[in-house]
């Protein structure tokens, strides 16, 4: 976990997985958390930083992979699930749930799938298709963190690659365009 700048009640914290989703935001002098890879390192990084510091809100910006043919682009999510965690088996057991899918205050109706697995198989791209748009691995952990804190969070993901078998390599060959229209977006809703 990296904190870059300081954290205001009136300026939004950007939070992003990696230093190098980051490397086109520095510019504009807002917060920066570097959480780390995965749900368990976003969902630590957040929490902590939430803990001790109040931003006006959260802007979690990253790469996804998108899950059907033709979503390209930037998006803001509107509803975020884990894919990794079966809540309804859960719910039936114990009556409780852990991990429901969030709704988010604003999106352009895409649905994120968050999981700690780096997707890059045919078959679950497939699978996770029916019922979402996109994947990342922290997302969700970011949303629920910042839920739980009571701080407006907002989900921005550039698609990065297909989820298929050359996702890996796609993601690498992307990953600075990608952090570029990210610091676009950043431009031109944030500042």
């Amino acid at each position: 976990m990296i904190l870059h700048g300081d954290i205001s009640p009136d300026l939004p914290l950007l939070v992003v997985a990696l230093e190098e989703e980051a490397v086109h935001l520095h510019v504009h002098e807002l917060p920066i958390l570097v959480t780390g890879v995965g749900k368990l390192n976003a969902a630590i990084a957040v929490t902590t930083i939430l803990g001790k510091h109040r931003p006006s809100s959260i802007v979690n910006l990253g790469t996804a992979g998108a899950l059907r043919d033709g979503i390209t682009g930037t998006h803001v999510v509107s509803t975020v699930m884990q894919h990794d965690l079966n809540d309804a088996a859960i719910f039936e057991l114990i009556g409780i749930h852990f991990g429901a899918p969030l709704s988010l205050d604003a999106g352009d109706g895409i649905v994120l799938a968050t999981g700690d697995r780096f997707v890059s198989d045919a078959e679950v791209r497939e699978q996770l298709a029916k019922d979402a748009h996109l994947v990342d691995m922290e997302g969700y952990a970011v949303a629920r963190a910042a839920r739980w804190a009571g701080v407006p969070v907002t989900l921005v993901k550039e698609v990065s690659d297909q989820a298929g078998e050359q996702a890996a390599k796609s993601w690498t060959e992307t990953l600075d365009d990608c952090a570029e229209s990210l610091g676009a977006w950043v431009h031109a809703h944030l500042l």
